[in-house]
């Protein structure tokens, strides 16, 4: 099996660092893996009918025409796509191509009452809960897992109906946000897309984040779940 691994985007989310963490999860699961810092390889036909798993982590940034038809065409061939926080769901905002494939787009993470920030990332760090779906409780990423606390970046997700959610967060209504009702966000999603599988995971800001026993075990179940092999299965 062979894993294409692309990072690179805002250093904020350390792309480097975090897809180290999973190397050797997919090295000990039999997968050949390659890195590119570059969305340029999504264009090289050659490279991705070869690939049976993507692992992105590109936050933000800006992809190209060409790059975006071939992640596209290779996910609906067959190859799994996935990844976690940023460097999925808010990855080339100016792409509706690429928002319509992954189904999910970031569009705020809430943060503490104003008088409690102090002007760094942690103004946004809430304690929140990831709640299992009926559908997530029996899933082969999430099943056997409870839900769970984080305190770490909340989410905020629009998202579409070709999403089959496994968890879910749910915004509650503060004196100083302007909602009025909770919103409830998904956390964890997957996707089918013509023959190929998409996971996204949402918690995973930091590498603590991603160090916590069950977004990592969402993150490794959700690798082996879209890889090729286990969508022609």
């Amino acid at each position: 099996m062979k894993v294409l691994v692309v990072r690179g985007g805002w250093d904020g989310h350390r792309p480097v660092e975090a897809t180290e963490m999973f190397l050797p999860f997919l090295t000990a699961n039999g997968y050949q893996v390659t890195v590119s810092a570059t969305t340029a390889v999504y264009a090289d036909p050659a490279v991705m009918v070869a690939t049976d798993l993507i692992v992105q982590c590109v936050t933000m940034s800006e992809i190209d025409r060409a790059e975006v038809a071939g992640l596209r065409a290779a996910v609906a061939a067959g190859t799994g796509f996935t990844g976690w926080h940023g460097g999925i769901a808010d990855s080339f905002r100016a792409s509706s191509d690429y928002l319509q494939l992954v189904g999910g787009q970031f569009a705020t993470h809430p943060s503490k009452e104003p008088g409690a920030c102090g002007g760094d990332e942690t103004d946004n760090f809430l304690r929140h809960r990831v709640d299992l779906t009926a559908l997530g409780r029996e899933h082969p990423i999430t099943a056997g897992l409870d839900d769970f606390e984080l305190t770490t970046e909340q989410y905020w997700v629009l998202h579409d109906d070709l999403c089959d959610v496994l968890a879910t967060t749910t915004h509650p209504v503060r004196p100083w946000h302007p909602w009025h009702r909770p919103i409830v966000s998904p956390a964890v999603w997957t996707r089918q897309w013509g023959s190929g599988r998409i996971v996204v995971t949402t918690p995973g800001h930091s590498l603590d984040v991603l160090a916590n026993p069950n977004v990592r075990t969402v993150i490794e179940r959700g690798m082996l779940w879209a890889t090729r092999t286990a969508s022609a299965s």
